[in-house]
């Protein structure tokens, strides 16, 4: 898979939890195997997010057939103190775009 860096230790900028959102946020009714492949996590691990991000009521599910509908909440402020205020919208807009720029279209540059 062409960009996708090699399995690495240690810490990175972005969360696990942030990519899920991402994933989520690109396709609302990605299954869990999908996300994790995406994200290279387990589907466990998917698991365990969504839960934790049902659970504090940043996403929340709908059942059709055997397929789930995520909904994002986006107006739901971050979690960390030096991002209060900040909805998450503005959080996904960063990371969709840069899955955009990632898939091949052309990235945005601003001056």
């Amino acid at each position: 898979m062409l960009g996708v860096p090699e399995s690495h230790t240690g810490w990175t900028f972005i969360t696990n939890h942030a990519r899920v959102l991402a994933a989520i946020a690109d396709n609302p009714n990605a299954r869990i195997r999908d996300i994790a492949a995406r994200c290279r996590l387990t589907e466990r691990a998917v698991s365990r997010i969504i839960a934790d991000l049902e659970q504090d009521g940043y996403l929340s599910h709908t059942r059709e057939g055997r397929t789930n509908t995520y909904r994002i909440e986006p107006g739901k402020a971050l979690r960390h103190p030096a991002e209060a205020g900040l909805p998450l919208a503005s959080l996904l807009s960063l990371l969709v775009e840069n899955e955009a720029e990632r898939a091949g279209q052309q990235p945005m540059v601003t001056q």
